[in-house]
């Protein structure tokens, strides 16, 4: 079993680079490359960001509890939050805008509806994400990577 690391801090917009930084730290230790480093940070950004502005509804309202643990080639990283349970299954998909065939030209961002991307994201990003919910114990949100 590998050792966790644990960080907490508060639910404060200011913190989530410290998060992100601790997050990156631990991955890169853990033997991950650039790319998942990378990814893992965007994703774990992503996570504090809903549990601000969701769990909580704003800034300093409560704690966020993380974790990072390398157990053998699996890289997971764990949030907490004591905010406002949250249903993932009943964020719909996102609507993305169709690609265009010319690479060259971008989606047109005043098409995607808004909702659901931070989740949509962190699923592109990561190799598993699970989400629990407890009435008593809080948000949990478990990121996972696997070490290629």
């Amino acid at each position: 079993m590998g050792v966790k690391h644990v960080l907490t801090v508060p639910g404060r917009y200011e913190e989530i680079q410290k998060i992100c930084q601790f997050v990156a730290e631990g991955a890169a230790e853990s033997g991950l490359d650039e790319t998942a480093v990378f990814h893992i940070e965007l994703a774990c950004d992503e996570a504090c960001t809903n549990i601000i502005e969701h769990a909580y509804g704003g800034e300093g309202k409560g704690e966020i509890a993380i974790s990072w643990q390398l157990k053998d080639s699996t890289f997971t990283v764990t949030f907490h939050d004591n905010g406002r349970s949250f249903n993932p299954d009943a964020v719909p998909q996102p609507a993305l805008p169709p690609t265009s065939p010319d690479p060259k030209s971008a989606p047109d961002i005043d098409n995607v509806k808004v909702g659901g991307l931070g989740i949509h994201f962190m699923r592109q990003l990561m190799d598993d994400v699970q989400f629990d919910f407890d009435e008593k114990e809080g948000n949990t949100l478990v990121l996972v990577k696997n070490k290629s």
